[in-house]
């Protein structure tokens, strides 16, 4: 299954995926329904890290006053599953990989993907 976890709200996320048919992708939006521990489980099985899905530029870490250094795997996880905005975005989710944020990489990755 092909997914889009994606913010409604995010000019981002809109621009990335408007560059693409996602006509055959399921599309979720975090905002209505955050992501689950069992599909955040499966994306750790992509990256093997938390780290890599948090959104290191969330608005959250400032205002809970969280010190991302000091920060262990685990953290990572409760703090996405405890409030969307913590999960870096978009994230596109295939069988084969996953590509989490927007970062230039990461965009080029999802053209060659695309083809």
């Amino acid at each position: 299954m092909k997914k889009v976890f994606y913010l409604k709200t995010c000019s981002t996320c809109k621009r990335i995926m408007s560059e693409f048919d996602l006509s055959a992708w399921q599309l979720r939006e975090l905002k209505s329904e955050n992501i689950t521990e069992g599909e955040l489980d499966k994306l750790y099985q992509f990256t093997h890290s938390y780290e890599a899905l948090f959104s290191k530029k969330s608005t959250q870490i400032k205002e809970r006053n969280i010190d991302v250094k000091s920060l262990k795997e685990e953290d990572f996880k409760k703090l996405i599953l405890e409030d969307y905005r913590f999960l870096k975005r978009p994230v596109f989710v295939t069988d084969q990989e996953v590509f989490v944020g927007n970062d230039k990489s990461t965009v080029e990755n999802l053209r060659k993907y695309f083809g």
